[in-house]
């Protein structure tokens, strides 16, 4: 996956890698955003390419 710089330190782009083509395309966040934190960035690319998609879903959150 690829991080470009958009101007902050809490947001990024996200872009990932398509070894169908050697190149990387900008891609969407589970959150449905082209732009998020680091770590759902990468949540999302470990999802992905390990074939697991409980990687991006939000814990619950009623304890």
């Amino acid at each position: 996956m690829r991080l470009p710089y958009l101007g902050s330190a809490r947001i990024w782009g996200f872009a990932i890698y398509l070894a169908s083509n050697g190149k990387y395309q900008d891609s969407v966040l589970p959150s449905c955003n082209p732009t998020g934190a680091p770590g759902e960035a990468l949540d999302c690319a470990c999802g992905l390419y390990l074939a697991d998609p409980t990687a991006w879903k939000q814990p619950p959150t009623n304890f």
